[in-house]
């Protein structure tokens, strides 16, 4: 038999880190081409024009322009859309 009281543990004292999701980019921003817009789990925002998507869904930009999110509010037509309107290259 125990003379002391055993300390009681818990299961629940833990947490993750936070995985930093979301948008990374304001709409209308110039962006370089490899700039990462988009962070999220799933295809919550899909690919547009000059917009490439990584394996873990990633959304990044191809080419270098200003990001534009059209977001529409149809279901059948489909969630959100980010794109990049290229820049146009000035030569000197």
């Amino acid at each position: 038999m125990a003379h002391k009281k055993g300390q009681g543990s818990s299961k629940n004292g833990r947490d993750s880190n936070a995985k930093r999701l979301g948008l990374k980019v304001g709409n209308q921003q110039l962006v370089q081409a490899g700039t990462i817009l988009v962070r999220q789990r799933g295809t919550k925002w899909k690919q547009g024009d000059h917009v490439g998507i990584g394996r873990d869904h990633t959304l990044f930009a191809l080419e270098t322009g200003r990001v534009d999110f059209k977001k529409s509010f149809n279901k059948a037509k489909g969630s959100a859309r980010v794109s990049i309107i290229p820049e146009a290259v000035e030569t000197n």
